[in-house]
């Protein structure tokens, strides 16, 4: 499939956004530094894309855009501190899926991600890579499926923890084909494709970035990704629909948003500089380096593909029955 079929509710990369309404004047911003937020630990995917966007828009701007992370709860601790600050620009908030489906994992989240949030835009994706230890006699998905349907409640899966992205894929992957599947959640990507590696854990529904090396060295079977069109870091593997399942689609995404009621001008600006930074090449080829495409969707596209997003995987969740740990 072509990308733009991937991003088709997303926006492209090129896509243009005025810099402000018609008869507004541009706010003269940003005059100081502007902190980006991340709701985790240093190192992982988010904090990675967000130092990356960080960079370039310092370099932009000749401004200090600067991450300070604000870990706890899942992204909701860093994510309610956003919502609460003032709309004014100076404070944002880089996040994953857990801004949408945290609404579903935690009885009180503490923030609504329509409501609390203006969207800027969808800065980057990666699909989800499904992979077995290969000594698991299956060579496909169909071939998965089968050896999972002959060993009822006996094969598990690892994933980087509940409520991840990795992990819903791997609960749709589930619920749709109605499998008796163990989940095994880790506390980590890395770990979780390390328990697929020795065999304790067969199956793993991962992140692309921990488990391409161990991919292209021969330690794990990739089966699949998980994305609408496939990764240009494994170009070789198949999507899960040319596997023969469509219903099993999904990807690890980073997003940044502003409090509700930023100025409409300062949301514009910010976009645009986004943009212009993604469809650079080193920035490009660091994206690529972790698996990620660059999206770079308009306000609009990113508010519209949370809603996609919360009726998606709030309907996985409650079906599989998950709660954050």
């Amino acid at each position: 499939m072509r990308r733009r079929d991937f991003i088709a509710s997303l926006g492209s990369v090129a896509a243009a956004w005025p810099l402000a309404a018609a008869g507004q004047t541009e706010t003269a911003w940003p005059t100081r530094p502007v902190k980006l937020v991340v709701g985790f630990a240093p190192g992982g995917p988010t904090d990675l894309v967000a130092r990356l966007v960080a960079q370039r828009l310092s370099e932009q701007t000749g401004k200090n855009f600067f991450v300070e992370n604000v870990p706890g709860a899942g992204g909701n601790v860093g994510a309610v501190r956003v919502a609460k600050s003032a709309p004014d620009g100076y404070t944002l908030l880089v996040t994953g899926g857990n801004i949408t489906n945290n609404q579903y994992l935690f009885a009180e989240p503490g923030y609504d991600p329509l409501k609390d949030f203006d969207a800027v835009t969808l800065v980057a994706a990666t699909p989800v890579v499904l992979a077995v230890n290969p000594a698991v006699p299956a060579t496909t998905v169909k071939e998965l499926v089968a050896w999972i349907r002959a060993n009822p409640g006996k094969e598990s899966y690892a994933s980087p923890g509940t409520g991840t992205p990795p992990q819903l894929v791997g609960a749709l992957f589930q619920n749709a084909l109605k499998l008796d599947l163990v989940h095994v959640p880790f506390d980590g990507g890395g770990t979780a494709v390390q328990a697929t590696v020795g065999g304790h854990t067969p199956i793993s529904f991962g992140a692309m970035a921990p488990a391409v090396p161990l991919i292209k060295a021969g330690q794990l079977r990739a089966l699949a990704v998980t994305g609408k069109e496939r990764s240009p870091t494994l170009p070789e593997i198949p999507t899960m629909a040319e596997a023969g399942f469509p219903e099993v689609e999904g990807t690890t995404w980073t997003a940044i948003v502003a409090p509700a009621g930023t100025p409409k001008d300062i949301i514009a600006k910010l976009h645009d500089l986004i943009v212009t930074g993604l469809a650079q090449a080193d920035v490009k080829a660091k994206l690529a380096a972790m698996a990620y495409v660059p999206i770079g969707s308009t306000p609009r596209e990113c508010a519209e593909f949370f809603q996609s997003e919360l009726a998606k995987w709030g309907a996985v969740i409650k079906e599989a029955g998950l709660k954050a740990e």
